[in-house]
């Protein structure tokens, strides 16, 4: 049984899911690879269709971890290529307007693919945004990439990277977000609603610690549901706000997915406002 699926759309109305699996810190040790693809097949027959990674997990690992699910999925007909959202990143040593192109090709053939839906700048480095984005134009001519993004911006990068030729395009821009980290809500956050464009927030249940505060907990108590699913609930509140945590195990998957199904009501919030008050001024943007 699958849970419907809550959706959000990126700047050019394309559709994309509100909640997908993330796979850091996957791809890293062999002994646990067959474990992880097993998590990536759960995932999809549960019903996820947005899957996050990066070149740098596990040092091309995760990808190659997911392409091999991937490639099971689809022989077993678990899943169709046309209904996933696939979201990689590239390292920002890469990211010349050449090192771009060759750091993607690289992706590619780890995830056995031939296209990549969102593609990210995993942060800044010391090549200008304006190469990148040339290196990131250039995939898309190709089809090699459907759309492009960036990672870990803050609103001085992000207000640079619209400034630029074709910078406008940009689809998404992924960061820390969850209750313990809500500096973006002084300033990023509603920069990009303004536009339109969505936020990716990873490590949204702070890598399960939320899970253990008591305020939390007492919600979730209340509701008769997982802390986890709150916390993940409360991230989704946001209308243009996607959500990447990573499970591995069958009832994380399911207990996740079934946040976007979960309401979280005006008290439970002034709650959770009460325990992680929002931000009064500029913060430096978060960071894992």
């Amino acid at each position: 049984m699958t849970t419907p699926a809550l959706l959000r759309n990126l700047p050019d109305g394309t559709p994309i899911p509100a909640l997908g699996l993330g796979t850091w810190r996957m791809g890293e040790r062999a002994d646990q690879r067959n474990a992880e693809i097993r998590a990536i097949r759960e995932a999809l027959r549960l019903g996820y269709r947005l899957i996050d990674t990066a070149e740098m997990y596990g040092e091309g690992g995760a990808e190659t971890m997911l392409g091999i699910a991937l490639q099971q999925a689809f022989a077993a007909g678990e899943s169709r290529r046309e209904d996933l959202t696939i979201v990689s990143k590239v390292y920002p040593h890469h990211a010349s307007t050449q090192g771009v192109i060759d750091a993607c090709e690289r992706s590619l053939r780890r995830l056995k693919l031939d296209t990549i839906d969102l593609y990210l700048l995993h942060w800044r480095g010391e090549y200008p945004l304006a190469q990148t984005l040339d290196g990131f134009t250039r995939l898309q001519s190709r089809g090699l990439i459907r759309h492009w993004g960036v990672s870990n911006f803050d609103v001085d990068d992000m207000e640079e990277l619209d400034a630029l030729p074709g910078g406008s395009h940009c689809a998404a821009n992924q960061v820390y977000y969850s209750l313990s980290a809500r500096g973006i809500e002084f300033d990023l956050l509603p920069w990009q609603a303004s536009r339109r464009l969505p936020l990716m927030a990873y490590s949204p249940i702070d890598q399960g610690a939320l899970s253990g505060h008591a305020a939390v907990q007492e919600i979730a108590l209340k509701l008769g549901v997982s802390a986890a699913q709150v916390a993940l609930a409360w991230v989704l509140r946001q209308p243009d706000v996607i959500a990447i945590p990573k499970a591995v195990r069958s009832d994380h998957l399911r207990d996740n997915l079934a946040a976007t199904q979960r309401q979280l009501s005006a008290a439970d919030c002034a709650l959770l406002d009460a325990a992680f008050p929002p931000p009064r001024r500029k913060h430096s943007l978060s960071m894992i």
